[in-house]
């Protein structure tokens, strides 16, 4: 599998990165266990999970795939070989949602014992807090990675000022700073005014202008929109109506016939091979699924396509 540098870190990591949010809950052990090895048969080690996932789901507490990730990599002995990211902020099993310095380092400790792991590789902060001062939430990150227990940091679903805050406290100081940003991203762009609830945000351009200027990377979650771009039973979200739709579209089907690739290959292809690469995180249930997304490392796009799909819909 192809890699990408994360950030300034001068890491090396998977070009697409699995989400284990449904692991251990929707997703039984054998069917994650399969995903899990076949995505690194695939060369690809740059795992995601969360302390909530998957509170959500109706008879679990929250803890249930860092549980389960834990114990595919005692059982396989291969913790050396992956590059582990979790996530704090989240409400789950009585924990508010949060970036409190006491949260963030107890949530640590929890995620260390459910992973049986002694270092986190990437750890996010998985929503905004702004009841909490950014420079305290910072803080508590910064000893984290001092005391060994964190190699990196990150954010996910910030606003671009709020993102530029946290920024400009980490460089104030001298100290580890957010090295990437998991953001909600697509090739189609949300419609104005779109809402995805008060913990989802999506990426706009001013984001995406943060991270080129600090070298900061963008992971993208729901890049493919829960299968529209290649499923006829999977309607375009109403979130992501615009203007531009038909157009965007239109354009990804072009590419997708010229490459011999369906939409959702290019659409993953698309982001590894903008400038800078954006990395998907992907979320597959299915041992197809994860075969059809692997697929995309195949597509090698070229300079007249990659103009198409960036200029498709501009006014």
């Amino acid at each position: 599998m192809n890699t990408t540098e994360l950030g300034t870190t001068g890491i090396q990591v998977s070009a697409l990165c699995l989400g284990t949010m449904y692991f251990g809950t929707r997703g039984g052990r054998d069917i994650s266990y399969q995903l899990l090895d076949a995505y690194l048969e695939a060369g690809g080690s740059f795992l995601d999970t969360a302390n909530i996932y998957s509170v959500w789901v109706e008879g679990f507490q929250g803890g249930e795939s860092e549980t389960l990730l834990g114990e595919w990599m005692k059982e396989r002995g291969n913790r050396s070989e992956l590059f582990l990211a979790t996530k704090v902020g989240g409400p789950y099993e009585g924990v508010a949602r949060g970036l409190k310095a006491a949260q963030i380092e107890s949530e640590c400790e929890k995620s260390l014992r459910r992973l049986g792991v002694d270092t986190i590789d990437l750890y996010y902060a998985h929503a905004d807090d702004r009841d909490t001062p950014v420079e305290e939430t910072m803080a508590a990150f910064d000893r984290l990675v001092e005391a060994g227990k964190v190699r990196f940091t990150a954010g996910s679903n910030y606003r671009a000022w709020r993102l530029q805050e946290a920024v400009g406290v980490s460089e104030s100081k001298g100290s580890s700073g957010y090295c990437c940003i998991q953001q909600r991203f697509s090739y189609l762009r949300p419609r104005a005014g779109a809402d995805f609830g008060d913990f989802q945000i999506a990426t706009n351009e001013d984001l995406l202008d943060i991270c080129r200027s600090k070298s900061i990377t963008m992971l993208a979650y729901s890049p493919l929109l829960k299968g529209c771009y290649s499923r006829e039973d999977r309607p375009v979200p109403e979130q992501y109506t615009g203007f531009d739709n038909e157009a965007r579209l239109e354009a990804l089907g072009t590419v997708a016939i010229q490459c011999g690739a369906n939409a959702g290959q290019i659409v993953l292809a698309w982001m590894m091979q903008s400038t800078p690469a954006v990395i998907p995180v992907i979320g597959v249930s299915t041992m197809d699924q994860l075969r059809d997304n692997l697929g995309s490392l195949d597509v090698v796009l070229s300079r007249e396509q990659l103009d198409l799909l960036n200029n498709a819909g501009n006014c």
